[in-house]
């Protein structure tokens, strides 16, 4: 029966080949361009044959793109500028993405242009991107987006080490958490702007999609490793999921994945990239209570961003404690009709019942009613300071 079986797998194989053969070899049948294999062939040669000329022209395209960017490097360094421009980043991106008419996915487009103006910016001068925890962190995927691998990246333990790095020049930028759509605002970020003289020159918008990762069946989790916001952020799925189940807090996502990899009992939460870093399984994907879960990132610099038309400023200041000072400093934006986006206080913890307050208008500092607006409120603070301007973050994939 076996040798039956075999014999007519055989003679099948035979009769595919031989029809295969028959199909592509001249005066058979498949010498009639009208056959379907035919047809596919030559579609698929042809189309392939194409594909190869496009790319060859990529190549050269790119590397005249590479030798402007040199050139502009040169440039750059003679007259001491900065090399890296946000504000110039966002308009290529928002051109290519406004100029896409064929099929070519919007995000695709995004993703391979900001790795092109990477390794381009590494020709005139490659930046150091300091960012917080370990490799596969939100916060080194939100640099990652910015800076495209073209960067060095820098690994640092926490967020004041962030704000030292650039006062030491350790980095050119650092990459800092400063809210999320559901967890709210990173305090111990703001809270660095007190101690640190540094600049905001750049804001990043990443969507968190959150998983949990374990080495063991759901039904073993006795114990959760994860950062403070990512518990915030899938509190809801938890309850319902794993009520029973310790919550362990720790200072990043990947370090709660490294501690969970290491447990037979043991899960964590974070990104589906730090599973596939670290070697821990995917069970659940996207627990986060809210889909459209998204978290801001600051980039810190010696020098606020030039204007890019569509920009954010950053403002600490401290008042008075008295009736009404907080509504009448803010008079002055409200009168040009400046947007105020976000305000923020946070108690100085130098004074009892003392605080100081961030906001965020629209507009860059050099914007004659932004200036004009701070300069009536400097008189009503005890302290004024401008964290920065830089470049409003748009969905620059907005297109299907």
């Amino acid at each position: 029966m076996q040798s039956r079986q075999k014999f007519q797998t055989s003679a099948a194989w035979k009769t595919q080949t031989e029809s295969y053969h028959l199909a592509a070899s001249p005066g058979g049948h498949g010498d009639n361009e009208s056959s379907p294999m035919a047809k596919r062939k030559t579609i698929i040669e042809s189309s392939r044959e194409r594909i190869d000329a496009i790319d060859r022209q990529l190549v050269k395209l790119l590397n005249e793109r590479a030798e402007n960017a040199r050139i502009i490097g040169e440039q750059k360094a003679n007259k001491g500028l900065e090399f890296y421009d946000p504000g110039r980043q966002r308009r290529v991106l928002q051109k290519v993405i406004n100029s896409n008419k064929g099929l070519f996915p919007a995000p695709g487009l995004k993703a391979v242009f900001t790795e092109i103006m990477s390794s381009c910016l590494a020709l005139e001068n490659r930046i150091r991107v300091g960012y917080l925890g370990a490799e596969a962190t939100f916060t080194h995927q939100a640099a990652i987006c910015e800076f495209g691998r073209g960067a060095e990246y820098i690994s640092m333990p926490d967020i004041p080490s962030l704000f030292q790095a650039i006062g030491k020049n350790q980095t050119d930028y650092s990459v800092v958490p400063i809210e999320n759509s559901t967890g709210g605002v990173v305090h111990r970020t703001l809270d660095m702007f007190l101690d640190y003289d540094v600049c905001i020159c750049n804001e990043i918008m990443l969507p968190i999609s959150m998983s949990l990762l374990a080495n063991c069946a759901k039904s073993k989790i006795k114990r959760i490793y994860s950062h403070p916001q990512s518990f915030l952020q899938c509190q809801t799925w938890l309850s319902r999921n794993l009520p029973q189940v310790q919550c362990i807090e720790v200072a990043s996502t990947v370090e709660g994945i490294k501690m969970a990899a290491k447990e037979k009992d043991a899960a964590a939460i974070g990104s589906e990239l730090a599973s596939r870093c670290y070697g821990i399984k995917l069970l659940y994907r996207d627990i986060e209570d809210t889909k459209d879960n998204t978290t801001r990132f600051w980039v810190l610099s010696h020098r606020i961003a030039e204007p890019s038309g569509n920009d954010k400023t950053s403002l600490m200041f401290s008042v008075k404690d008295r009736p009404g000072a907080l509504h009448q400093i803010l008079q002055p934006v409200s009168r040009r009709h400046i947007s105020l986006t976000k305000i923020e206080s946070r108690p100085t913890k130098r004074k009892a019942w003392e605080y100081v307050f961030f906001c965020d208008l629209l507009g860059h500092i050099t914007d004659t009613k932004v200036q004009n607006a701070i300069k009536q409120m400097e008189p009503q603070c005890i302290y004024l300071k401008v964290l920065g301007s830089y470049p409003c973050e748009v969905n620059l994939a907005r297109k299907k």
